[in-house]
């Protein structure tokens, strides 16, 4: 069975960040909870990698716990991790911002 090492892109860490704000604002611990179940999820990919159907030129994997996706793409034998993003946002801006990794304005 092939594993994956992964990698996280500094937007999809700064995604984590955004929804970790949030969360802490709801309840003091929620935020290092969402985290580590996040953290969970992308350590799945090491062996799930490549599943997952494409949606906008991207893999995209639920998270088990919140609603959130994770999109990703593979290079050689590593997982990349472009965006997690809440999967009640719009999904005109989930489409620009998914676009917008591919072509950089």
């Amino acid at each position: 069975m092939k594993t994956y090492s992964i990698n996280v892109t500094q937007l999809a860490q700064e995604d984590l960040q955004e929804a970790k704000l949030f969360y802490d604002a709801q309840d003091l611990n929620l935020g290092n909870y969402f985290i580590d179940s996040i953290l969970v999820d992308l350590e799945s990919l090491g062996f799930y990698g490549g599943i997952h159907s494409k949606i906008h030129g991207y893999y995209k994997m639920l998270a088990k716990r919140f609603p959130f996706a994770i999109y990703y793409d593979i290079e050689d034998d590593s997982v990349i991790v472009h965006a997690i993003l809440h999967t009640r946002k719009n999904p005109t801006s989930i489409k620009a911002r998914l676009y917008n990794l591919i072509t950089p304005q």
